[in-house]
């Protein structure tokens, strides 16, 4: 059974003559066809979540980090070994100072041989007067000496003994001033490069603790820094894997498709800083994953050269990483992280 608006249309033969221009057709089907390609696609491709970080090449052993070259004692720079750059090995000298006075070691050492001899006729007296304490109490036991001559001898004991701690005491002093005057050069802790030096030439008067210069340590461990926002830190855990992009080093990089990245190094995280900055954000510290690909030398990847991390954690569809971007959630449910905290008790 035909109905009315068939009817009216037979009536008019230029309708009928009139149908959909293949082009149109055409871009129809494209489009239904990129949409539900686009709906697999978003449904059954996997997608690594990652929670990124910027920060920099560090070390964890503050030992290891750069050291500043500092004055042992006040004085003028008599001579600097070294200069920026200078490659160093364990014990060279860096800097030698000398004090205003020239010749106060001299002095120095005068006064320590004067309170050695002191000391040395202190323990004469001190053992005389224990000869003689040990005398006066003999003779108190015969009856030849009264016992106030015996309380004199012991208080005369205690003198000298005090006497005894005191030229000791002056020696200690003379003897740490001398050995700090002595030790006028600043030698090299370790292997390094001098990074920076600060202070001039002879003219220049310093004092004790006033920092020279830089120098930093070659052949250390090095780790990785880098700052990730708070919403982000409760989900990152000491053992994750995480993906490197150092400044300097070409690279091809896909957070979402790790195994496809070109040019990053595998890295561990070591450790998360339980106390965010000023900035709210939270630090955490990544070392080179001993199983993967080793990190570059130090020539290429120095210390405060800045690094790009991804830390890889769960693998969802692109869809619901796509949705979840969008409306700015966390990679995991509040729900799934208790849980996770429930079991880690």
């Amino acid at each position: 059974m035909q109905t009315n608006e068939q009817r009216y249309l037979q009536k008019i033969p230029v309708a009928s003559a009139i149908g959909l221009p293949r082009v149109h057709r055409i871009v129809g089907g494209v489009i239904c066809t990129g949409i539900v390609l686009t709906a697999l696609l978003l449904w059954f491709m996997p997608w690594t979540q990652t929670a990124m970080g910027q920060g920099s090449v560090d070390s964890l052993n503050p030992a290891e980090r750069t050291q500043a070259i500092s004055a042992l004692v006040s004085g003028q720079i008599k001579q600097w070994h070294v200069r920026e750059g200078s490659q160093l090995k364990k014990g060279d000298p860096i800097v030698t100072l000398i004090d205003v006075d020239e010749e106060l070691v001299e002095k120095l050492q005068g006064q320590l041989d004067a309170a050695n001899a002191a000391h040395q006729a202190n323990i004469s007296a001190v053992s005389n007067a224990r000869n003689n304490l040990q005398r006066q109490q003999a003779l108190l036991s015969d009856g030849v000496v009264s016992a106030k001559t015996v309380e004199t001898a012991q208080i005369k004991l205690q003198e000298l003994n005090a006497k005894l701690a005191k030229s000791q005491s002056e020696i200690n002093t003379a003897s740490m001033a001398l050995s700090r005057q002595r030790t006028q050069t600043k030698i090299a802790p370790t292997d390094g490069i001098v990074v920076r030096l600060y202070a001039g030439g002879p003219s220049t008067y310093v004092k004790a603790g006033d920092v020279l210069g830089q120098f930093i340590p070659t052949g250390v461990e090095r780790t990785v820094r880098i700052a990730v926002n708070g919403m982000d830190a409760p989900l990152i855990k000491a053992g994750d894997t995480a993906r490197l992009q150092f400044d300097g080093w070409p690279v091809f990089q896909f957070s979402g498709w790790p195994e496809a990245s070109l040019g990053t190094f595998a890295g561990q995280v070591m450790y998360v800083e339980p106390v965010a900055d000023p900035s709210g954000q939270f630090f955490v510290w990544i070392k080179p994953d001993e199983t993967a690909l080793p990190w570059p030398d130090e020539r290429v990847i120095r210390f405060g050269s800045r690094v790009k991390a991804w830390i890889l954690l769960d693998e969802v569809r692109l869809g619901y990483e796509l949705w979840r971007q969008l409306n700015n959630f966390p990679p995991k449910p509040a729900s799934e992280l208790q849980v996770q905290g429930g079991k880690s008790e």
